[in-house]
């Protein structure tokens, strides 16, 4: 697991001096149900952050997939109704660490996984003014905590729920692209939209380790829409605006990834990543695992034989999958196809012909089914998780 800090478990008695309630929230954050990391002083740290007393008093009710109403919670945690219900409603609408959920006018609050939900939830939104110290605080936490590395432990198969897209100009280059690959034609299938901060440059930028490149690239389509924007989370925009912001984002090297689903059902969601700050994309960089991320439909072609070392394509592949390699006068270009997620950045970048997007054998097409894709989640999920909570209890 290159790149992972070792992770030191700690007892629910090591820490005598931190209050029963945020032990027992850490525990439930380390639930295999919620993809969660060992239970370890990083996780602690920032559960520490994200509850205060009066607050870790109510969430410690929330149990994983088990929400519970303020009525719930008050009775749970022997505390006046009003009093609660002003507490949840902070959490749930300001800080954005629990969910919200309305089931027949009634509302319940559900905990979220670390990553991914509270961290995308909680940093969601449409300008980085907004942010305020308690947010760099919950950045710096959840990077300490994404470096050991814990997600790994939930990849042994990969989810394949993104995928992500040729830029612009590759797919233009290749008359024969379907659809699928085009941008427009997935953004076609859906009639409202929105967009705000990638959350993952803005976590980096907080913490002083910002590429720099532009923010403006979360996109959000179909029937959420509405619905986050009215939260003034995110802005509207129209499909035009959309393209256009990609195709900016492109220009500064970043690339399009979008729900491995093509049934334009619901709801959907897209961003513009780069190699140095993406979580799906360092999970292959920084990890050594794809992620959540399937396999690309298209991979450069070399033509070694007009290739001109001139390491053009090396310097704008944002997952390091092409090298050149020097040894002593001889010059090699390496292709390392396991972390290839076929943007076509490469192509672009070579003038000389030596690089060509084609077709990846055995790519399967993404589903036009909403369940099928749902249930192949589930199941996937299912497993891994399954095999991570037997491995803990076998070292514990």
């Amino acid at each position: 697991m290159s790149g992972a800090k070792e992770i030191r478990q700690i007892q629910l008695g090591d820490y005598p001096g931190t209050s029963k309630a945020h032990l027992a929230i850490a525990r439930h954050y380390s639930s295999p149900l919620l993809l969660g990391p060992p239970l370890c002083e990083e996780l602690l740290a920032l559960v520490e952050h994200m509850f205060d007393e009066e607050e870790a008093d109510l969430v410690q009710h929330i149990k994983p997939f088990r929400p519970r109403t303020a009525t719930g919670l008050a009775s749970a945690a022997g505390r006046p109704l009003a009093e609660v219900e002003k507490i949840m409603q902070r959490l749930a609408h300001e800080k954005y660490v629990l969910l919200s959920i309305d089931i027949k006018d009634v509302e319940w609050f559900s905990l979220l996984p670390i990553i991914p939900g509270t961290f995308e939830w909680v940093l969601v939104r449409k300008d980085p003014e907004s942010i305020t110290p308690w947010h760099r605080g919950f950045a710096q936490l959840f990077e300490a905590l994404y470096a050991t590395g814990f997600t790994v432990e939930y990849l042994a198969r990969p989810f394949n729920i993104i995928r992500y897209l040729p830029v612009g100009e590759a797919v233009q280059a290749m008359p024969a692209a379907l659809p699928a690959s085009h941008l427009e034609a997935v953004l076609d299938r859906y009639d409202r939209f929105a967009v705000g901060v990638c959350q993952c440059r803005l976590s980096k930028q907080l913490i002083g380790e910002g590429c720099g490149r532009m923010l403006e690239t979360c996109t959000l389509m179909g029937s959420w829409v509405p619905a986050i924007v009215a939260k003034g989370r995110m802005r509207e925009v129209s499909k035009n605006d959309v393209l256009q912001i990609k195709a900016a984002a492109e220009k500064e090297g970043l690339i399009t990834w979008t729900m491995n689903e093509d049934s334009g059902k619901f709801t959907s969601t897209s961003c513009s990543c780069c190699g140095c700050c993406c979580g799906a994309l360092t999970s292959i960089t920084r990890f050594n695992t794809p992620g959540y991320i399937a396999p690309p439909r298209y991979r450069p072609r070399i033509n070694r034989d007009v290739c001109k070392y001139c390491q053009k394509c090396s310097s704008v592949c944002p997952m390091a999958a092409i090298v050149c390699e020097e040894q002593g006068e001889t010059k090699r270009l390496v292709y390392k196809a396991e972390r290839c997620i076929g943007c076509g950045l490469c192509s672009l970048a070579c003038k000389n012909g030596a690089l060509t997007l084609e077709e990846a054998q055995g790519y399967q097409e993404a589903t036009t089914r909403i369940l099928a894709y749902f249930a192949q989640s589930l199941r996937t999920f299912t497993l891994n998780s399954f095999k991570v909570r037997r491995r803990r209890r076998r070292y514990t």
